[in-house]
């Protein structure tokens, strides 16, 4: 800043030997601000792990509204279950754009803890290396998802959604097959699966598709996480402070995965 109270953007970095700051700062100014920052970001983390959880809750109360109405009496429809199915597609993929929003504050809380909590853990002490540009601080300079739409859509379809979605299949094959009495062919079996003017063989087709789709989906991005066995795989890309460190664990994506 010059004189005048003005920036000066001009002005060069010092060079090393010109009075440039000690390679790290440990000062207790320092400790407590990054503590309060570590609270504020475990706090937002949690707010939005709250919000994945309300997303879930209303996939799970419109499909027992559905299978309640369904079942409720001997000429119902099996048609509501496949709006249902509709609206939680809707649900999921809200979730996973608020999975993607999550996964950036728990990425910046994650590199507190390996950077700054577990070497005072070890004894090590504070330190918050100087090295002009971290995954943290250009994580705060220049915001970014750290996990795709669609590794977030397969990660919420393996934790809540395959598994409605498979209570709502076999639920439209019940209602179908058994509900209020067994079918006793094939040509009776798609006549009750028919939707309007909908011919039953299509209904189920679709159906059929539908469910193949999402479980394709899941597996690939289970495969792709599998496959991926870089350090920290969506957390710290290219920190490479922290992997210089022999007692920083190696931490696989299908582990970072189990840890949602």
């Amino acid at each position: 800043m010059t004189g005048d109270g003005v920036f000066d953007e001009d002005i060069a970095d010092p060079e090393p030997g010109d009075g440039d700051p000690p390679q790290a700062v440990c000062g207790s100014k320092e400790v407590g601000a990054l503590a309060h920052l570590y609270r504020g970001e475990v706090y937002r983390s949690t707010i939005w792990r709250q919000r994945l959880d309300q997303t879930t809750n209303w996939a799970v109360v419109s499909t027992g509204i559905a299978l309640s109405v369904v079942f409720a009496g001997a000429n119902a429809s099996p048609f509501p279950i496949v709006l249902v199915g509709m609206l939680c597609v809707m649900f999921l993929m809200l979730e996973a754009r608020r999975y993607r929003f999550f996964y950036v504050w728990r990425f910046r809380a994650r590199v507190l803890e390996i950077a700054f909590y577990v070497p005072m853990l070890r004894g090590e002490g504070a330190t918050i290396p100087l090295d002009r540009g971290t995954a943290l601080s250009d994580d705060y300079e220049k915001p970014q998802y750290r996990i795709s739409m669609l590794r977030a859509v397969g990660r919420r379809l393996r934790r809540n959604y395959g598994w409605i979605f498979a209570i709502q299949g076999a639920a439209y094959f019940a209602k179908i097959a058994i509900h209020p009495y067994d079918v006793g062919s094939w040509t009776e079996f798609t006549y009750r699966a028919h939707i309007g003017p909908i011919p039953g063989w299509i209904a189920l087709a679709v159906g059929l598709a539908f469910h193949a789709g999402w479980i394709t989906l899941a597996w690939i991005t289970w495969y792709q996480e599998r496959g991926d066995k870089t350090k920290m795989a969506d957390f710290l890309d290219g920190r490479k402070d922290v992997a210089a460190r022999p007692h920083v664990k190696v931490t696989s994506a299908k582990e970072i995965d189990a840890m949602d």
